[in-house]
């Protein structure tokens, strides 16, 4: 018997950092995303292999089922360790799925490039969560930490905002449909950010305007989603990104690397990594590819949409 799970990658538009503290974020899922296929197996243990979007293989081990229930303290982590204390947190949630079974054959694949950056952990978590029948920000929560809007968009196939409320997810649906998606691209940096240590910095500069901040983020937001116009959304997404210019004490992508492009330019998630977005007139390929970013993908390319 073989059974798939899929969930989405993700892309958070406004909200980063603080939403963890509670501000409302707007996210988009994306069409690329990770499969995980289980079949049966024996001798009480997982058969894992982990593939990337080109079909190569950067993950394969095996797994007791005994690490799973009593895991050994890791001194150094490794993608074995990480995927351990996944499973045992799950383990820990719903402990059928080793304590009935034989064992098992799994194997993830990912539709985008492991560094891109677009929701390894997340798709993994949700789908973990999926086969093991339990809470995904739970897991998520007792695993790895974090918001959960990448869970979220994970789980829905359109446009969300997200936010926590007692440190419990609240997911909303939203309308997001502009007549201007054509001016919206995407370019990756050519470097992965560590979420971890992009949330660890954040906590040590939280200062104590924090809950100004929050509403001056949730402004912005309302502005964006309801943008009737790109000078309008433009204007919005350069507001936002110089206020967490502020937040962070970190000068904007803009500032750093694209001074002379003429158009607005915004981090997207962790700052220093992964993909921004970009809102320009005209189509800017040749201008990113000049200074050495050739994946550029346009809004139709990158988001999911009903």
């Amino acid at each position: 018997m073989k059974t798939t799970f899929y969930s989405n990658g993700k892309l958070l538009i406004t909200g980063e950092y603080l939403v963890l503290d509670g501000a409302r974020a707007f996210a988009l899922p994306t069409k690329f995303g990770q499969n995980l296929i289980v079949e049966n197996g024996s001798n009480h243990e997982i058969q894992w292999e982990s593939y990337d979007f080109d079909e190569n293989i950067w993950y394969q081990d095996t797994i007791s089922f005994s690490e799973i229930t009593n895991p050994v303290d890791a001194k150094i982590e490794t993608v074995k360790t990480t995927l351990i204390q996944i499973l045992h947190e799950a383990y820990l949630l719903n402990p059928d799925f080793t304590n009935n079974s034989e064992g098992y054959k799994i194997s993830t694949q990912l539709t985008f490039p492991k560094k891109w950056g677009l929701g390894t952990s997340s798709t993994l978590l949700n789908n973990i969560a999926q086969w093991t029948n339990i809470d995904a920000f739970t897991l998520l929560k007792n695993s790895f930490g974090g918001s959960g809007y990448d869970i979220a968009c994970a789980q829905n196939d359109t446009p969300i905002v997200y936010r926590l409320e007692q440190n419990l997810p609240i997911v909303e649906t939203v309308d997001f449909n502009p007549d201007f998606t054509q001016n919206i691209y995407f370019v990756y940096l050519n470097k992965k950010q560590n979420s971890k240590a992009a949330i660890n910095a954040y906590y040590n500069n939280k200062n104590q305007h924090l809950a100004h901040n929050i509403i001056d983020n949730n402004k912005i937001t309302d502005t964006i989603l309801n943008a009737k116009t790109i000078k309008e959304f433009a204007a919005a997404v350069e507001k936002h990104e110089i206020h967490m210019s502020d937040i962070l004490e970190i000068r904007t992508i803009k500032e750093v690397a694209f001074s002379d492009f003429s158009g607005v330019v915004k981090s997207l998630g962790a700052w220093g990594g992964d993909f921004v977005m970009a809102i320009s007139k005209e189509d800017p390929t040749t201008y990113f590819s000049s200074k050495g970013y050739e994946t550029i993908l346009s809004y139709d390319e990158m988001i999911l949409q009903q």
